[in-house]
């Protein structure tokens, strides 16, 4: 059970962002959730949106170079240790997290969302089932 991800190469200068999401709002692509890594000169934009297929696509004809990966999503408890938890399931079966990010729902209270990049997707999606860890399905996320 994996979501698409995109990520976009942003050079670093101003109003570069502005045009990612002009795109977006003018292909009325809905974004879910966001990460930015940078370095002097360019950033990558990670981005869950509503609609990937049709933001890659308005992105491409815009110009900008984007890709689709797949990640994996998680709810855990909005407590100390809720995170740790998942962390530790991915560590004691050797997986490797290559980057996360988090977020929130206004309308879903029922914990923190987690986007996670991993080595492994196989073996983790296994060792978070037995362990319990709620899996997002993509359509809760490209649905909230």
């Amino acid at each position: 059970m994996t979501i698409k991800q995109l990520s976009a190469f942003v050079e670093n200068k101003p109003g570069r962002l502005a045009e990612i999401t002009e795109v977006l709002h003018e292909s009325n692509v809905d974004i879910r959730a966001m990460s930015i890594a940078d370095t002097t000169d360019f950033g990558i934009l990670r981005l869950i949106v509503n609609c990937p297929d049709k933001a890659e696509k308005a992105l491409r004809d815009a110009g900008f170079t984007v890709s689709q990966t797949s990640v994996i999503a998680i709810c855990v408890n909005d407590e100390p240790g809720g995170l740790h938890h998942a962390l530790k399931v991915l560590s004691q079966v050797g997986v490797d997290v290559e980057y996360m990010y988090a977020f929130i729902s206004r309308e879903d209270r029922s914990g923190a969302f987690v986007i996670l990049r991993v080595g492994d997707e196989e073996t983790a999606l296994e060792a978070l089932r037995k362990n319990n860890i709620k899996l997002l399905a993509a359509e809760s996320i490209y649905d909230m």
